[in-house]
């Protein structure tokens, strides 16, 4: 795509990697045929197509406002586009250069900036966010519509590092607090296979930098950046998550600090250290087989969050563990298509995420699952929500089995 970058942008750091992106991009329209959006509004520029010319316009300096704003903010940031794109066009880089661009040179209305720093603090804030939850909890019985979105607390024990070999496991910032039996799994899991984990707690960065809060953001992965490398210091093997939403932000540090000078080295290493507990298990799938009791019901579905399947490109990973350890995985149909979470879109963008939400479970569910599973707990704690079909993480599932 020919662009012609206005002055501002010319010699900026920004304006190339826009420019080299911009060029990439062949405007063939096969993105359109994956994007949630675009197919549940039928407008264009609520495609990656329609957005992409809305940024080149504004790194072209013709005027940008509320209009392009409200269209960026309505993508998903699933990255379906990217797995379709045919030229490898880095889109959700250059959403991100376009929406933090604007964030700075558009006022929002005065209650909808209230709205995103109040979300910002208290979902980065574990004590208080964990807080919040064991009183949704205490709840629930007398106010269910209310709190459906908060998922069974699961069994939180850890047993003790003990093993030679050890990982760091990325807690997070939410995760501790809805669903604290997610991490507690992966480390009985583990345990049985011979290796132990070690917390590290704090959040990735990924909420304040898709809330158009870079600063916040990049603060956020210096911390920990930090902790992971005296953990990788230390001896551990290597880092683990267990929510992909964390997971495919923490592989994108070496190029999210890659200009600062003090951070971009180590960034890069923890981003090379980084793997999803399902590239862990992989590893180790044959000794675990027979460490597991035999399934009553080996009936399941799986969600796979677009994190895991569009940002670390790990489609099918789950699906063949599960498939190994005895579950027979019932099909999905548009199994690609985002489930309207997204981090914090569903809050901002009601009607389009519950519109996603409700096509979602509609799939997931025609085969009458006993459960469904899936690995990230804003697509859980989303779906739980809207459903009387029990949502797990899927490493809960196989450490139920444990013998």
């Amino acid at each position: 795509m020919q662009t012609r970058l206005a002055d501002e942008f010319r010699d900026s750091q920004e304006g190339r990697e826009a420019e080299a992106i911009l060029r990439q991009c062949v405007h063939c329209g096969f993105c359109l045929a994956t994007c949630p959006t675009y197919l549940a509004t039928g407008n264009e520029l609520d495609s990656p197509r329609g957005r992409i010319y809305l940024i080149k316009q504004l790194f072209e300096g013709q005027p940008s406002g509320q209009l392009t704003q409200h269209h960026l903010d309505r993508c998903l940031g699933c990255r379906a586009c990217e797995t379709t794109c045919p030229s490898g066009v880095s889109y959700h880089r250059l959403a991100d250069l376009g929406r933090h661009w604007l964030e700075s040179h558009t006022q929002r209305p005065r209650g909808e900036r209230f709205r995103r720093a109040m979300l910002l603090r208290l979902l980065r804030r574990r004590g208080l966010f964990s807080t919040l939850t064991r009183i949704g909890r205490l709840a629930r019985p007398f106010a269910p519509g209310t709190t459906g979105a908060i998922p069974r607390r699961g069994d939180p024990r850890r047993p003790a590092p003990r093993h030679g070999e050890r990982w760091l496991l990325l807690d997070g910032c939410v995760q501790p607090g809805l669903a604290p039996g997610i991490n507690g799994a992966t480390a009985r899991v583990l345990d049985a296979l011979g290796i132990s984990v070690e917390p590290v707690a704090g959040c990735c960065g990924a909420l304040a930098w898709h809330l158009n809060d870079p600063a916040t953001g990049r603060a956020d992965m210096r911390r920990l950046v930090e902790q992971c490398q005296a953990g990788l210091d230390a001896g551990a093997a290597g880092i683990l998550s267990t929510a992909s939403g964390c997971g495919a932000s923490v592989v994108e540090y070496g190029h999210l600090l890659g200009d600062d000078p003090d951070y971009a080295a180590p960034a890069s290493r923890v981003a090379a250290a980084a793997l999803d507990l399902s590239q862990l298990l992989a590893r180790h799938i044959e000794r675990l087989v027979p460490l597991l009791r035999p399934l009553a019901d080996p009936r399941l579905v799986f969600h796979p969050p677009c994190s895991l399947q569009h940002g670390l490109r790990l489609r099918g990973t789950v699906e063949a563990l599960l498939t190994r350890l005895g579950y027979i995985l019932l099909p999905v149909n548009d199994a690609h298509l985002c489930c309207g979470s997204a981090g914090s879109y569903s809050v901002f963008q009601p009607e389009l995420a519950q519109k996603l939400r409700a096509d979602k479970l509609q799939q997931l569910e025609a085969g009458q699952p006993p459960v469904i599973a899936t690995a990230n707990i804003g697509c859980q704690s989303y779906l739980q929500a809207a459903t009387a079909t029990p949502v797990r993480h899927w490493i809960e599932l196989v450490a139920q089995r444990l013998l």
